[in-house]
């Protein structure tokens, strides 16, 4: 009877081990699908930003050079020119950002280096492990009891 009982529990073990591999399986896709999702709409959220900041900054650069033209008209001294120099460069590198393709060459670049120059992306003293983990958790509750916080 024993026997019995024993066979009946490794088939149902081994039904259940197929079963829960499947569940992992549609959980990690589901992870995975939710971290690109969300990195899809960070994306988007930081266009949106580079687009409004290159608008803010055009209506300055606008006012701007329209005040150091008109200065220079007036007094005819050359060195009023000198700042829409820079400033048209930063406004270049806004319009790149917000409407050229600079995320496009980011990315070609950002895959150049994970391919070619992945010695550049390992962290400081390897992954944390555990035990590291731990330690920094004792060690900050430790500091709390010596130094709780004042009420």
């Amino acid at each position: 009877m024993g026997g019995f009982i024993s066979i009946n529990l490794e088939e149902n073990y081994k039904k259940n081990e197929k079963f829960l591999q499947s569940l992992n399986e549609i959980s990690m896709e589901r992870q995975i699908q939710l971290q690109y999702q969300m990195q899809e709409r960070q994306r988007a959220l930081q266009i949106a930003r580079n687009r409004d900041i290159f608008l803010w900054f055009s209506a300055f650069n606008i006012t701007a050079a329209s005040g150091l033209l008109t200065g220079f008209r007036r007094t005819k001294r050359t060195y009023l020119l000198a700042p829409l120099l820079p400033l048209m460069f930063v406004n270049l590198y806004y319009w790149d950002l917000a409407y050229g393709n600079k995320l496009h060459r980011i990315r070609m670049e950002a895959e150049h280096i994970m391919s070619h120059e992945s010695d550049m992306l390992e962290l400081p003293c390897g992954l944390p492990s555990p035990s590291s983990v731990d330690q920094g958790r004792l060690d900050a509750e430790e500091k709390k009891k010596i130094h709780p916080p004042l009420p």
